[in-house]
């Protein structure tokens, strides 16, 4: 049990690893030719003997031929030929090396499906002539042909060019064999009549109007004569062109956006080299919005969109059928621009429910015009449970105004009719305001009359008892008391008292007891209220109190 826990889990995957890896190497040994070793991304061929004779192959249903980049052969004599499906397997390849061995040709499409190669060796080998032709599609980091026996001859003419443009400061020491056998470096070979040939691409404007039609006409010269292509590259339009020797044409109907931008190329090639002219296509087309999504959220809100179009187009927005006009809140950005394709957006600082609603983007130039719509909703409005639908305002707020922009605005709001639950609320905040100033009215009125009414008590000559509704009551004498307790302070001047008789000349004022007190002719029975009078023990005259009686407090 203990030697089942042992083995089990990650310990079992390594295993299986570890055997699957064997048995590849072991499939990729059983597939290479004799006299090699082979990897999964690597063969190489050094053993002279017995040697190989052909360009090493894996065997059918072997290790996948793609994955190898790396392939060395060296010190093999009998090996002389690279056949045009020798190398095609192995699309993979980077680097190939044949050094010390036997080769003598190379097939002109043997690397035509090798477009990864970057370094070629073919150090001390047989070569005596070869053709630019092997390697033209290929972008080359280095080609070493030191050691072969080149014939002097126009076919080699490319390598002493190659080795002039060549920015690298290391030079190869490459020599050929004149007619009389003798070496001569190839930095010194003259060959006449044996030269680059040259392009001459005679174009009209190439500007054009979308779906209209062009034709380019092209001329090459050059010894020996070169041969006359065109590179058209991925050209959408539909195109056919005509060569005669050394003239050329190529006609373009029918021209796509698509192709604004292109380069379209005149080639002229021979053995010594290649020469081309190139122009670029411009096409005018009308704008066109290829994409508008609702608003996201990032740094800022953005409602983002893509537009095509040549020349640039002029954008505008409109907000709710009124034209937006742009501000450091709201405006629109540009973050990308692909030749006539501009990516953007429409760049909202902390929009609130003031800015939900549609908003419409027009792109427009001299061509034509563009438009599209989308409905944006950033928040809830106050009071309203979030996904209703309220009428949204005509404009908003005024710090995201500027001036008008060009285009002007075209919205007619002359025949537009408010809506129902607008025209409630406008009258529920009129009826609200018509209570605010009744209530304010009446409460104005009210104060007026108690103000008159008390000035009109400070200089009345009625009793107490006109005055019982503002809070007086009967005041209580204090004991020992005489016969008319007078309530009379100059200093409370203010009090509704105040004018309240102290003598005993009135004709009553012997009548009503001792708890009475006598208001202007009538004496009636009071008692004292300190909370409207605030009168104290110290307030009352002295001679109020019977002699030889003690205060009381």
């Amino acid at each position: 049990m203990s030697s089942w826990t042992r083995w089990h889990g990650p310990a079992v995957a390594r295993l299986w690893g570890f055997c699957w890896l064997v048995v590849g190497f072991w499939r990729a040994a059983l597939a290479c030719p004799t006299s090699c070793k082979c990897t999964a991304s690597r063969i190489w061929c050094s053993d002279p003997s017995p040697g190989i004779v052909a360009f090493p192959r894996l065997e059918p249903n072997s290790a996948d031929p793609e994955n190898i980049t790396e392939i060395y052969i060296a010190n093999q004599k009998r090996l002389e030929i690279i056949n045009e499906d020798d190398v095609e397997a192995y699309a993979g390849l980077k680097n190939l090396t044949i050094v010390d061995s036997g080769l003598k040709f190379v097939a002109h499409k043997a690397f035509l499906k090798n477009s990864n190669l970057q370094h070629i060796n073919f150090t001390r080998n047989k070569l005596t002539s070869l053709s630019r032709k092997h390697f033209r599609h290929l972008d080359l980091s280095e080609l070493i042909l030191v050691g072969n026996p080149f014939t002097c001859s126009c076919d080699i003419m490319w390598i002493k060019t190659l080795q002039e443009t060549k920015s690298s400061p290391e030079t190869q020491d490459l020599y050929c064999l004149n007619e009389s056998s003798k070496n001569i470096p190839l930095a010194n070979l003259q060959i006449p009549n044996c030269g680059l040939p040259s392009a001459n691409l005679a174009a009209p404007n190439l500007t054009v109007e979308e779906g209209r039609s062009i034709t380019l006409s092209c001329s090459v010269s050059g010894d020996p004569v070169p041969n006359l292509y065109w590179d058209v590259g991925n050209l959408v339009s539909k195109h056919m062109n005509e060569t005669s020797h050394t003239q050329g044409s190529l006609r373009i109907t029918n021209i796509s956006s698509d192709d604004s931008g292109k380069q379209i190329s005149c080639v002229a090639e021979n053995l010594v080299g290649e020469d081309q002219d190139s122009v670029n296509l411009t096409v005018h087309f009308a704008p066109t919005i290829t994409f508008l999504e609702s608003p996201t959220s990032d740094h800022h809100w953005c409602i983002p969109f893509t537009v095509k179009g040549n020349p640039k187009p002029a954008l505008q927005w409109f907000y709710n059928g009124a034209i937006l006009n742009e501000s450091k809140y709201i405006c629109t950005k540009i973050h990308v621009t692909n030749h006539t394709e501009y990516h953007g957006c429409l760049q909202l600082d902390n929009p609130t429910h003031m800015n939900n609603g549609d908003y419409k983007l027009v792109a427009k130039n001299e061509y034509g015009k563009d438009e599209k719509q989308i409905s944006a909703h950033f928040m809830g409005w106050p009071g309203i449970v979030d996904g209703a639908n309220p009428n949204y305002p005509d404009v908003i707020y005024e710090d995201y105004g500027t001036a008008a922009n060009d285009i002007g605005d075209t919205t007619n709001r002359s025949n537009e009719i408010p809506s129902t639950d607008v025209a409630d609320k406008s009258g529920r905040e009129h009826l609200s305001v018509y209570a605010v100033v009744v209530i304010a009215s009446v409460v104005g009125f009210c104060l007026l009359v108690m103000l008159f009414l008390l000035k009109l008590a400070r200089h009345s000559k009625f009793g107490m008892k006109d005055f019982s509704w503002f809070g007086f009551g009967k005041v209580k004498s204090r004991q020992g008391v005489g016969p008319a307790s007078v309530i009379s302070n100059d200093d409370d001047s203010a009090s509704p008292l105040h004018h309240i008789s102290n003598g005993s000349n009135t004709p009553s004022s012997s009548e009503g007891g001792p708890d009475a007190v006598i208001i202007g002719m009538t004496k009636i029975p009071v008692i004292e209220n300190p909370q409207y009078f605030g009168i104290t023990n110290s307030q009352l005259k002295p001679d109020t109190w019977p002699r030889g009686s003690p205060k009381t407090a």
